[in-house]
């Protein structure tokens, strides 16, 4: 035993034989007193200086107390554009229609796909809404959070509806999933006896404004911010766009829009890798929906009493600025408007990622050339796609494995060797097993097709009074014969070739409406379709009910 515990217990001992006085168990209280007391003083002098909470901030850290902090100017100017501004474009109102047209057949052409409709529908098979948001094409009556998701989905799936090209790129009418929900629900709620949105009935009209102005506000932003170079999903700008349309829609307040929108830039933003090697997969064909389903979701929670976060882009820190976009704040060419709706880009010809579609349609010129020479995809020996830097970093993917739709329908090389080889570029040339899929001269061949940047054309492609995406394609044969490059600079659909492209936007509305209704009711959609002003004075439910199937 130690020696420290051998004293220890002869004092022990020593204690219990020997009784201490009363006069020290005094001594000893009146210690034991005073110490407590000692505690009680130092423990209530703290408590006066800062109540003890685990919640309290470090008062080293806490901000100098002032008057709550002013929404950035960001936030604050789409907003106020949102709610303050009239737009009086003919030419906006005119595009919208041929976009919102053309949107709706996509979605519908996008059901003909499995990989697709397997996403779609209530999370609880069989569960339906009452006077919910429906869907197209469906039988399907959903909340609309939902209903933005499953409608935003059908929209992007095939990679067929319209484009917008700047700094960053995108799809404006992918807006139009969280957009038409909203406004069906509203519509249905309403004339059920509700009161959402002011009470109102909203009309075709209304979508079409809507729907200029989520394009402004992602076509804004985009033309000189890029979110792929800082690894982020262009998918961003739906949300934030979505998110102050469907505010103004629900009849919210300025203020309630800002605090919208400002959960929108805090919400978690998705990363691009679903759409570059090794990670290419569907999820880039459903982020819009994704997109489309937080914007309405959030809006319904600041509808509730939730509030916003001023600050939120350009707060030191912990901003959106300093975490997500290298601490630098975004860039701004010109106020908002309708600029963005009045210049953007039909896809028309091809469903293909639209940094190639004046590369398909060089292909398919030279296809003819090919024809005349009595020769074809077999006697090629390499093809240079003089191109623009965009089209470099996003789908040149020469030597690549095509190992699935999304690879394929991202990858410039594919689209050019099934156009020579096939004369064609449809939606299912890139579903595994199909006829281009498992071609072995489309294999070959896109493995000799080359990109190489043309400065001029990047140039011209960034220009905002040109805004082209050219692409030229040089052949030269096995025999040694070097055909002339054919350049196409701007795309069918281009705002330069828009009157070009209106009887094919129509046709391709037609492809999509007809395997889906009878040619009678086809007939129907169409006129109605046509007649801008019988359109826009249509109630959206009423609009929507002609789409639905039982």
């Amino acid at each position: 035993m130690s020696a420290r515990v051998l004293c220890r217990n002869a004092a022990l001992r020593s204690s219990l034989r020997t009784p201490a006085s009363p006069a020290s168990y005094l001594s000893s209280a009146r210690s034991s007193v005073a110490r407590v007391a000692s505690k009680n003083s130092a423990v209530a002098s703290l408590s006066s200086r800062s109540a003890f909470s685990t919640m309290s901030p470090l008062q080293s850290m806490a901000p100098p107390v002032g008057p709550p902090p002013k929404y950035d100017s960001e936030i604050s100017d789409i907003a106020s554009y949102v709610h303050a501004y009239d737009v009086k474009s003919d030419l906006a109102f005119d595009t919208a229609r041929w976009v919102f047209l053309d949107t709706m057949g996509c979605g519908l052409k996008a059901l003909e796909f499995p990989e697709c409709t397997k996403l779609l529908g209530p999370v609880v098979p069989g569960t339906t809404v009452p006077n919910g948001t429906k869907v197209l094409g469906t039988n399907y009556q959903l909340d609309p959070v939902l209903g933005a998701f499953n409608i935003g989905a059908m929209i992007r799936w095939l990679d067929f509806n319209d484009c917008w090209l700047a700094a960053e790129w995108g799809h404006p009418s992918d807006n139009l999933g969280a957009i038409l929900s909203v406004a069906d629900w509203i519509s249905r709620t309403n004339r059920a006896g509700g009161k959402l949105g002011n009470g109102k009935i909203l009309t075709i009209r209304d979508v079409l404004e809507g729907m200029i102005k989520a394009h402004e506000i992602q076509g804004c932003l985009a033309l000189e911010n890029s979110f792929n170079k800082v690894g982020i999903d262009h998918v961003v700008y739906v949300k934030v766009a979505s998110t102050a349309v469907v505010a103004k829609m629900l009849g919210m307040n300025e203020e309630q829009t800002r605090a919208a929108v400002s959960q929108a830039w805090c919400d978690g933003q998705s990363l691009r890798t679903y759409r570059h090697t090794p990670n290419t997969m569907s999820r880039k064909s459903w982020a819009a929906g994704d997109a489309c389903e937080k914007a309405v979701n959030l809006c319904l929670k600041v509808l509730k009493g939730e509030g916003g976060m001023p600050t939120v882009l350009s707060e030191k820190t912990w901003g959106f600025y300093d975490i997500v976009f290298d601490k630098k704040p975004f860039k701004f060419q010109r106020p908002y408007g309708s600029y963005v709706m009045e210049n953007v880009l039909f896809k028309v010809s091809y469903p293909a990622e639209f940094h190639s579609q004046t590369a398909i349609e060089a292909a398919q010129r030279i296809n003819k050339q090919l024809a005349a020479l009595g020769k074809s995809a077999a006697d090629i020996e390499t093809v240079v796609n003089r191109t623009h830097e965009a089209c470099i970093r996003i789908i040149d993917k020469q030597f690549k494995p095509m190992d699935n739709f999304a690879d394929r329908d991202h990858c410039i090389q594919y689209m050019v060797a099934t156009m020579f080889v096939f004369n064609r570029l449809e939606a299912t040339d890139y579903v595994d097993g199909g006829e281009a899929a498992t071609s072995q001269l489309v294999e070959d061949l896109r493995k000799r097709i080359s990109c190489v940047e043309d400065p001029q054309f990047t140039e011209d492609y960034h220009n905002p009074d040109m805004r082209t995406i050219s692409n030229a394609l040089t052949v030269t044969l096995k025999d040694g014969t070097v055909l002339d490059e054919v350049a196409v600079e701007a795309p069918l659909g281009h705002r330069l070739r828009r009157e070009e492209a209106k009887p094919e936007i129509l046709a391709k509305y037609k492809r999509h409406l007809g395997p889906h209704y009878s040619q009678s009711h086809v007939d129907k959609l169409v006129e109605l379709g046509m007649d801008q002003a019988k359109l826009e004075a249509t109630e959206v439910d009423k609009y929507v009910d002609l789409y639905v199937k039982e």
